[in-house]
């Protein structure tokens, strides 16, 4: 008797009824696995959602830069104030996600982000009507409440697709491959909006884009996991392996902010300024098509250990730009290396946070997952100050040695044992 083609998921009394994709359904199996991704009812309504209030992030940094030095004519004062929204999200985005952990995402992250929304507001009307500069810092500080909606979206796919880690790694493939579309779109539109318009246009576009998006993200209340009973789980920070997980990721985005930096610098130096943006485009964009590419794949490896292998591919391509740079003027070169260079951040990435939502406990998953996103922004600045150090000091072209620098050390922290404490009661298996 051939063998019945079985749902993608369970239906049950608390979660989301999925989609059948048996042929007594009547409807035809969606093709490859992003299609029966999206096939499960109400994962494109807060995918949709998500996106809109995802794109923002890349763009309040450049719009703020752009506004503030526009009006002040002080990129230190710009650099400050946005420094300053750095320090606050730091501190103040996983007690965000604890509150989302304990009391669901459309309670807290719908009023985290409207105040996040009047930040920026007041930070516009501060620059706008010539406010002192104490104004601006605590206006942008603000602004430090913003949900982690990359964070939340991951959390709900992995409540609906609990059980299936074969459509959950793709799940967070794309979630990888939006984040890269959304901050190599994100700078590109605010300083569009900037310097088309006005120096505020892109700081009020991206608050009525955060504010849109989270209200359609919000209302999907079918796809929104349920509060998980607290288990008294301690913090994140205290899992078994998650304070070497996050010094990774602290390590990884000091790869991502020298890079940038550098490359800023070495397009200035060859006379081209403006060719940077294509070239960190080009970066973003390997990473985001390697990212789609490895959620069509079953990992066989477990996470643990595939993540040394993901870093070291990285370790390696990253010097590829070092190369290009010492042999060639080429901006044309250049690019062709990051672009090859970012083919194994997305895979990176995906493995980690795969790894971290492994050991992470349910009730605190949103917490863990900010808590990465926290140590790469803190790597992020890291890693800018260290790259234009070596630009200045040094050259442009010794300053590519920072990421390939950066990589190795992620590549030595990633090689020490994971497993070397007992696991956190309540959390998932190690994989």
């Amino acid at each position: 008797m051939p063998d019945t083609p079985q749902p993608l998921c369970t239906v049950t009394a608390d979660t989301l009824v999925a989609a059948d994709f048996s042929p007594r359904a009547g409807r035809r199996r969606p093709p490859g696995p992003y299609g029966r991704l999206f096939s499960i009812r109400g994962t494109r309504a807060f995918t949709a959602g998500n996106l809109v209030a995802r794109l923002p992030m890349g763009m309040f940094s450049v719009s703020a830069v752009v506004m503030i030095a526009g009006t002040r004519d002080s990129y230190a004062l710009a650099g400050a104030v946005t420094a300053t929204g750095l320090a606050a999200t730091a501190v103040v985005a996983p007690w965000i996600a604890r509150l989302v952990d304990r009391h669901g995402q459309a309670r807290i992250a719908l009023p985290a982000a409207l105040f996040a929304v009047l930040g920026s507001v007041a930070l516009l009307l501060c620059v706008r009507h010539g406010a002192p500069d104490w104004a601006l810092f605590a206006a942008y500080a603000a602004t430090a409440t913003t949900p982690n909606t990359g964070g939340m979206s991951r959390a709900r796919w992995a409540h609906l697709l609990r059980g299936d880690p074969a459509a959950l790694h793709t799940a967070n493939s794309f979630e990888q491959a939006a984040d890269e579309l959304c901050f190599m779109l994100g700078p590109v539109l605010a300083a569009v909006l900037c310097g088309t318009f006005f120096p505020e246009a892109g700081t009020l576009v991206g608050a009525v884009l955060l504010l849109t998006g989270m209200l359609l993200f919000t209302a999907q209340r079918a796809t929104e996991p349920p509060v998980a009973p607290r288990r008294r789980a301690p913090s994140p920070l205290r899992a078994p392996g998650i304070p070497r997980l996050l010094t990774a990721f602290l390590a990884t985005g000091a790869v991502f902010g020298s890079m940038e930096v550098v490359t800023i610098a070495f397009a200035d130096a060859h006379g081209s300024r403006t060719a940077a943006g294509v070239l960190l485009g080009l970066q973003a964009a390997g990473s985001g098509a390697a990212g789609l590419l490895f959620g069509t794949l079953r990992p066989v490896v477990p996470a643990r250990r595939l993540l040394p292998w993901c870093v070291a591919a990285m370790a390696v391509l990253m010097a590829l730009p070092l190369l290009a740079a010492h042999l060639t003027p080429s901006l044309l070169a250049l690019g062709a290396a990051l672009l090859l260079a970012g083919m194994a951040t997305a895979p990176t990435m995906v493995t980690a946070m795969t790894l971290l939502q492994q050991r992470t406990s349910a009730d605190r998953l949103n917490e863990g997952m900010t808590l990465a996103v926290t140590a790469l922004l803190g790597g992020i600045a890291c890693g800018s100050a260290v790259g234009g150090w070596a630009v200045e000091r040094v050259s442009a072209t010794t300053g590519y040695a920072v990421p390939v620098t950066a990589a190795v050390l992620a590549l030595a922290i990633t090689l020490a044992p994971f497993d070397r404490t007992r696991r956190v009661a309540g959390s998932r298996a190690p994989r």
